[in-house]
């Protein structure tokens, strides 16, 4: 099998370490991990000794560097495929091997998510019936309220399309995803000039790929789980609202105004989403 290169951003994160183990731990096939230690280290019995890790140290600066950081891993990876993940994750047996086998030169895979108990380091106690996340959806409201394009989970969609291994996807939420690297090199994603060193990666990753003819796609056939940190572990690093603000400016002028006509074809592609108008067009851009 083809080796998978897998990177992991982290700022100050508390469960870097069980990520990196937990993917050594279910990788079946050849891989190597970069984790990316952006302006901070780690006490020492936090660093994973491993011949597949490959610390990277970013130096300390007023600004995240999550796009920075991704780039340099990718450009001295050395596997067919690149991953990245958030650095608080769990994930299924042998997930690289399916993510590979189910591959094709021009897609973005997303594995299924689950929920994340990272204390116990185990798949989350469901106290209700709400299913794992295959799908997103762009809000509508924040195309108004904040000019800002994001996603937020879709269960609806998720449970009509349960039976359907792999299938398409508008968007994701960004803390998983994994491609040919051939294909994060010809599309040169995680553009730093305008989306800043962190924002919109799910954005500018999906919209362009759909741009330039290849597929997003949800694969049920292996999952991860993730952690939601809310108010019990915060985001655990300082961030530049400003930052924030430029880079939601720059990706909403980009394909809001820049790319208005792809960016319509993209919506019609998919069902009418949660909470959109059926005359969201004329809304939108008041036509």
């Amino acid at each position: 099998m083809d080796k998978v290169s897998i990177v992991i951003p982290s700022r100050n994160e508390i469960f870097l370490k069980n990520t990196i183990e937990d993917i050594l731990k279910n990788a079946t096939g050849e891989i190597e991990v970069f984790p990316i230690l952006d302006g901070y280290e780690p006490p020492a019995e936090e660093i994973v000794k491993d011949p597949r890790v490959n610390y990277i140290r970013l130096p300390k600066v007023t600004y995240t560097q999550k796009r920075h950081g991704i780039n340099h891993a990718i450009s001295i990876c050395t596997g067919k495929y690149v991953m990245s993940v958030d650095a608080h994750c769990m994930f299924a047996k042998g997930f690289d091997e399916q993510l590979v086998k189910d591959s094709q030169p021009n897609w973005v895979q997303i594995p299924r998510r689950h929920r994340l108990d990272a204390e116990n380091w185990c798949l989350q106690t469901q106290s209700d019936n709400r299913p794992p996340i295959d799908y997103e959806y762009i809000m509508y409201k924040p195309l108004f309220t904040d000019l800002g394009i994001h996603g937020f989970k879709w269960d609806e969609r998720t449970l009509e399309r349960w039976d359907i291994p792999i299938d398409d996807t508008i968007t994701f939420q960004g803390s998983c995803w994994f491609m040919e690297k051939d294909w994060f090199n010809k599309m040169g994603f995680m553009q730093v000039e305008g989306y800043t060193g962190w924002g919109q990666e799910a954005e500018e990753i999906s919209f362009t790929t759909w741009l330039n003819g290849g597929r997003v796609v949800t694969n049920k056939n292996t999952w991860y789980a993730h952690l939601h940190k809310g108010q019990k572990y915060g985001r655990m690093y300082w961030m530049s609202r400003n930052e924030n603000r430029k880079s939601y400016a720059y990706s909403y002028s980009k394909w809001m105004v820049e790319n208005k006509d792809f960016f319509i074809s993209l919506i019609e592609q998919f069902p009418l989403m949660p909470s959109w108008p059926s005359n969201w067009k004329e809304k939108l851009w008041k036509l």
